[in-house]
């Protein structure tokens, strides 16, 4: 075997031992713009049950797996940064031409989402980071965990039939790394004092409902709040390539529960991080999920586990 197909052969085998982990903790960009709407009163991804169809359909080609798609392609201008030092990501959306995009649509308030998270999946954030003129985006991030992330910026370019797309590229974070191993699947996790409870199914190859339902000190929470136009934002990675799929909540009330429709684009383990607010603060609760082949009869129980915090607060 030459050089090349060793190091191939070393990479994918490392990001199948390591594409698991676990974590629960408090969400990020707690600031919510004005004019945003809980997710039934105005058009979103996967709102309702129209928009939950369309969902289904594209949860088949998982986003973030290529860095150019569409004729776009994610910049990513700062490669590598440091664990435990407060440092800037700066990247930009370019076009078939090199130019960096400056125009594009408003999805529950804001111009783009970009989410990232370590390879073992121990680490998660769902940031929102400025665009400059030039169309250059930067954001503050603090990681306190070094080896292999990937970045995600999903959003719409203004431009006439443009589509969502979700782009993907590699970030380093120097420093000592230690792997951490994924735990079991547990139908709740625990955040703050809130509880978080986890039913429905995940199915490979066909659209399934998830449920998430939120309480505190026993009793549920039925007045959770808007964030980003929304009662509640689900993001699910697979397991060793991390495959992005985002999903927004079905049509329904300010709580205890929050339901998604979404389909696995195949077998295998995944992540699933739900951005949920309450009385002014963004939570993040984290769960592992095991999808059964389609047609295996197997089900895809979901679960989370209990161990140390994973998300933190963006500044």
């Amino acid at each position: 075997m030459n050089n090349a197909l060793k190091i191939t052969a070393f990479a994918t085998a490392l990001a199948a031992t390591f594409g698991t982990a676990y974590g629960v903790g408090k969400g990020v960009d707690p600031l919510v713009a004005a004019e945003d709407r809980p997710a039934q009163q105005h058009g979103g991804h996967a709102g309702g049950e129209e928009g939950g169809a369309k969902a289904a359909a594209a949860d088949h080609a998982p986003g973030g797996l290529q860095i150019s798609e569409g004729g776009y392609t994610l910049d990513l201008e700062t490669p590598v940064v440091r664990a435990g030092d407060r440092g800037e990501i700066r990247f930009a959306v370019k076009d078939d031409s090199g130019r960096k995009v400056t125009a594009y649509q408003r999805e529950h308030g804001k111009e783009l989402h970009f989410i990232l998270a370590s390879t073992d999946l121990t680490q998660y954030r769902h940031l929102h980071p400025v665009r400059a003129a030039d169309g250059t985006w930067s954001t503050p991030v603090d990681l306190p965990e070094a080896g292999g992330y990937r970045v995600f910026a999903d959003f719409t370019p203004a431009a006439a039939g443009a589509e969502n797309l979700t782009l993907g590229a590699d970030l380093a974070v120097s420093g000592a790394y230690r792997p951490a191993a994924l735990p079991a699947p547990v139908a709740t996790a625990e955040v703050d004092g809130y509880r978080v409870a986890l039913g429905g199914d995940l199915r490979a190859g066909r659209s399934g409902e998830l449920k998430l339902t939120v309480s505190r000190n026993g009793r549920p929470v039925t007045d959770l709040q808007p964030y980003l136009g929304a009662y509640g934002h689900l993001v699910a990675l697979r397991s060793g390539d991390l495959a992005y799929l985002h999903v927004h909540p079905n049509e329904g009330g300010p709580g205890p529960m929050v339901s998604f429709t979404a389909t696995a684009p195949s077998a295998g383990t995944y992540r699933l991080f739900l951005d949920f607010k309450h009385e002014g603060e963004v939570r993040t609760a984290a769960f592992t999920v095991r999808v059964a082949e389609a047609g295996n009869g197997g089900d895809g129980h979901q679960g989370s586990g209990t161990g140390a915090p994973a998300a933190g607060h963006a500044h």
